[in-house]
């Protein structure tokens, strides 16, 4: 199944979904080794290592840019994919160097579904 969405940042990576139905927080929400630690999120407990999170949209602080960016450049966070990308996970992607996309349908997209994330032209493929 082919999803099209919008291109935030670009690139292309391969990976598993970590699929979370809430609005996410990457300050406070997760370490620096990529476990999520908001006990709040319906996917705490999990990791993100070699994982493309995808999730609804990010809250909180403007330093989950630099939590993201941090995941990224540790080879932690694959890529993300949203329903609506706001400015905090945009800026993090970009910073990060890692593919991004929105406009996507995640409720098509399961927890271990091995996908194809194509941020250059804002392509989600379940593979």
């Amino acid at each position: 199944m082919i999803l099209k969405g919008r291109s935030i940042s670009k690139g292309i990576c391969e990976g598993i979904a970590l699929v979370s139905k809430k609005p996410f927080s990457f300050l406070g929400g997760v370490d620096d080794n990529g476990n999520i630690i908001d006990k709040s999120s319906d996917v705490y407990g999990e990791n993100l290592k070699d994982k493309i999170f995808v999730f609804p949209y990010g809250k909180g602080s403007t330093v989950g840019s630099y939590v993201i960016y941090s995941l990224a450049k540790k080879g932690i966070l694959k890529g993300i994919i949203n329903l609506e990308c706001e400015p905090i996970i945009a800026t993090g992607a970009i910073l990060g160097g890692i593919p991004a996309v929105d406009k996507i349908d995640i409720d098509k997209i399961k927890t271990g579904d091995k996908l194809l994330l194509d941020g250059s032209k804002g392509i989600v493929k379940i593979l």
